[in-house]
């Protein structure tokens, strides 16, 4: 199937490692020009070459950090002079840290919405007017399958997730009219590096393997098993080629159906 994407220019957040690396890799592998973006230059330079290396296109790598309210207008500009304009635009940020209701402050929440919802609305409302020049326009924001099932210990990132599905949502409505399409995406457990960090700390504090740990995990999903990453960036890339031109305002679970709710 052809996704139509050959061509088309793309920015990509919080790429130079897990989800955001795996989408990257599969549009460059589909022929967009790439753009990709994350804290660590190091990290960063180095999966621009691997995935310019492996998939014989140019990649470019513009490090910045996104807590830092004025790094995404800054980085959308650098993106479309890199690549010569926008047509897809992929929104990542890391969530905030676990934690029980009573043990966070005001200042955690504004911090978390900051990383984890206005992240988003920034990049979103930097890339606007260049998406306003593509024929192809799609912004893909990635989320977790928390906001459709919150998961213990995790209230922040339960909440302020949630918000960006509604975002995109509102966005979708607001902005059809100009042809310009936003769906977000909502991964379950799946085997990054963070999540190995994740697997490791448990299995530390509960005198266990990691193994054990992802085990425990699996029970309650109906495949038994965490995703690879290329499982996560195939629906993402398709959500966000001209292939999938009239699916907008969609948030679709990629957890594997360890999500129990019905819609």
């Amino acid at each position: 199937m052809d996704l139509g994407l050959k061509g088309k220019r793309a920015l990509v957040i919080g790429a130079s490692r897990g989800l955001g690396y795996a989408v990257a890799n599969t549009l460059a592998a589909e022929k967009c020009r790439v753009a990709i973006s994350s804290r660590g230059a190091e990290k960063l330079s180095v999966a621009a070459k691997e995935i310019a290396d492996a998939q014989n296109v140019s990649v470019f790598a513009l490090p910045a950090d996104m807590s830092d309210a004025s790094a995404p207008g800054k980085i959308v500009k650098q993106a479309v002079d890199a690549l010569g304009g926008l047509d897809l635009l992929v929104t990542n940020a890391g969530g905030p840290p676990p934690g029980r209701f009573e043990s966070f402050t005001e200042e955690d929440w504004a911090k978390g919405i900051d990383l984890s919802l206005m992240s988003h609305v920034r990049l979103i409302k930097a890339a606007l007017p260049y998406l306003r020049e593509s024929d192809a326009a799609s912004v893909l924001a990635i989320t977790s399958y928390s906001v459709k099932q919150p998961v213990p210990n995790l209230i922040l990132s339960n909440s302020i997730r949630a918000a960006t599905v509604a975002l995109t949502k509102s966005l979708s409505i607001e902005l059809g009219e100009e042809n310009i399409r936003f769906n977000s995406i909502l991964p379950g457990w799946t085997k990054t590096e963070r999540v190995t960090e994740l697997m490791t700390a448990r299995a530390q504090a509960n005198d266990t393997s990691i193994s054990e740990e992802i085990s425990k995990l699996m029970k309650d999903c109906p495949l038994g098993r965490m995703a690879e990453p290329q499982e996560f960036a195939d629906p993402a890339v398709f959500l966000l080629s001209p292939a999938a031109s009239y699916i907008t305002g969609v948030s679709l679970l990629v957890d594997g159906g360890i999500s129990k709710g019905a819609i």
